[in-house]
């Protein structure tokens, strides 16, 4: 199986270094970080990513909520928040985007993994599911 590709959304730079060089070992590619909301969109389209691992609180305009909305909507990446904000009101808000998963700062390397693998899983399963439907209401044989 390929190794699958995260983009990195993290404002403070030593932070996403860190988050990448863990994701590197885990074996993951990283394609790219983004440090705002809206380069975090940018670089989600550009590199093709498998999930986009999103901080909440972002330089700029947007924030990560807003963000993961966004690349949710448009491009149909799932998004994995990975913030120290864990406050109700925070939570509710990311819950409306549908988030694959909300791990708090600081976490452990195995949550992160662990999670991330929870999170392809599941978006390759509903993938091959809504293929799975489209054959059939195309009238083409499912496999």
């Amino acid at each position: 199986m390929k190794k699958a590709k995260i983009l990195v959304v993290e404002d403070q730079n030593i932070v996403a270094l860190n988050i990448r060089n863990k994701l590197k070992n885990l074996g993951y590619t990283v394609p790219g970080t983004a440090s705002t909301g809206e380069e975090a969109i940018r670089k989600a389209e550009l590199t093709n990513a498998d999930l986009v691992l999103m901080d909440i609180m972002l330089k700029g305009e947007m924030d990560g909520i807003e963000a993961a909305r966004e690349i949710k909507s448009r491009l149909r990446i799932p998004v994995l928040y990975l913030t120290a904000y864990t406050d109700d009101e925070t939570l509710e808000r990311a819950k409306t985007t549908e988030p694959a998963g909300y791990i708090s700062k600081p976490f452990k390397e195995e949550d992160l993994h662990s999670n991330i693998e929870m999170a392809l899983h599941k978006h390759r399963a509903e993938k091959k599911e809504a293929e799975k439907e489209a054959e059939k209401e195309s009238g083409k044989p499912t496999e």
